[in-house]
Order: C-alpha cells, then structure tokens, then sequence
C-alpha cells in the first residue's frame, strides 16, 4: 500500500538529481492548477457544499463499477488519513449526499455510495469543471507541456 505524503514510496526510491529547474514553467504550471482547484473550491461552496465533500462524491461515483469504493480506498484517493475521511463520510451521510452499505461478502467493509441528492449535486459541479476545463485547459496544459520538454531535454542530456 502507498503511503500518502511520502515522496520516496511513490516510486520505490528517492528523487534523483536533475539538471537546471524550470522554475518559471513550474511556477506557472502550478498557478494554473491552483487556479482551476480554486475554481472548483468556490463552486462547491456556491453549491452548498465544502470542497472536499465535492471531491469525496466525484471519487465515489467514479470509482463505482471500477473499485470498491471503501473508506480506505476514499482516503488514499483524497490523499487523507483514515480518521478524516470517515469524519468526511460521517458529515455527507448526516447530510444525506452518501449512503454506508455493508459490503455483502465482508461484513467488515463498508461502501460508500453517492445518494441521489450527492450526485445531483455532484453533477452540476462536474459539469461546470468540464465547462470550465475547456476554457481553462488549454492554459494548464501548455504549462504542462512545456514542463514535460523541459524533462525531456534534461533526461537527453543526462543520458
């Protein structure tokens, strides 16, 4: 299992070293993410919800049909610990925007689902990203791009 937070499990072994950091391309690709999340965060509120129950429901209804949605798989997916998640979970189901199912074969696990009233909410959120992803998009992945050369370069001439 990864362990969320800890750069040398990611890949089994720590950062080497690379040439000349990009640091503008960096910066700028990490405005431009910033920006969309900032977006997205002040949507959720508009919404009536706060932003890490917008990304508790997009992981959920995501992951439906591809991997069991449990608490466990929620806190890597949101990059929390256990504790907080199930806090996160526990606020959504007072709410009414996320159901717990027992799991049928573990009794154990627990699922949780989007209700009807989270995914409508969800819903309109993910619409609005993907409206503004199309207009916004293009800004983040050019950053991207431009960083990805920029790795490319320094890998060739290290290699």
């Amino acid at each position: 299992m990864l362990r969320y937070n800890d750069p040398v499990s990611r890949r089994g072994r720590a950062p080497s070293r690379v040439g000349p950091v990009d640091y503008w391309t960096l910066a700028e690709l990490r405005y431009q993410i910033r920006r969309f999340l900032r977006t997205r965060e002040v949507a959720a509120r508009a919404a009536g919800i706060e932003p890490q129950h917008y990304l508790l429901l997009l992981q959920a209804k995501g992951l439906r049909g591809r991997q069991a949605v449990t608490l466990g798989t929620l806190a890597e997916r949101l990059q929390l610990r256990h504790h907080s998640t199930v806090e996160l979970v526990d606020r959504l189901a007072r709410r009414g925007l996320v159901a717990r199912i027992a799991d049928q074969h573990d009794r154990r696990t627990v699922r949780v689902e989007p209700t009807a009233a989270g995914e409508a909410i969800l819903e309109r959120l993910a619409r609005q990203s993907l409206s503004e992803l199309r207009a916004e998009g293009p800004a983040l992945v050019a950053a991207l791009r431009r960083l990805m050369r920029s790795a490319r370069r320094d890998a060739r001439s290290r290699g």
